[in-house]
């Protein structure tokens, strides 16, 4: 019996890698948690994005409701997550994290949660 013969790599929809984890298979529920935990921890304010186009040249996402300052807890950036991707599940899905210890908004952690379609082309 032979072993079947895997999807060449051009059958596959290109793989977008933007931000920390994009080359790691996609991230659990569990492991989101632990990273919105992580940010949570240092005190960054938290936004969830997403878009219907995720080319690496297209950096302006649109904002799922506002950033999410003081947060002491990761399930209200995990609600927002997952809310987001069930409103919005042919688009990519992103977490923003931003930190503003040195006097201005410098992003510290960004990552892809939920990966929609391509775009053709």
């Amino acid at each position: 019996m032979t072993a079947p013969t895997p999807p060449s790599p051009a059958a596959l929809p290109p793989r977008i890698t933007q931000g920390a984890f994009s080359y790691l298979p996609d991230l659990t529920d569990e492991e989101i948690t632990a990273q919105l935990a992580y940010a949570t921890d240092r005190g960054y304010a938290v936004a969830v994005e997403h878009t219907g186009d995720p080319r690496p040249r297209n950096t302006f996402w649109e904002m799922y409701g506002m950033p999410m300052f003081d947060l002491d807890d990761p399930a209200p950036a995990l609600k927002a997550v997952l809310a987001c991707r069930a409103e919005h599940p042919a688009d990519h899905v992103r977490v923003t994290a931003y930190d503003s210890r040195l006097g201005r908004q410098s992003t510290a952690l960004s990552f892809i949660v939920h990966r929609g379609t391509y775009p053709a082309g």
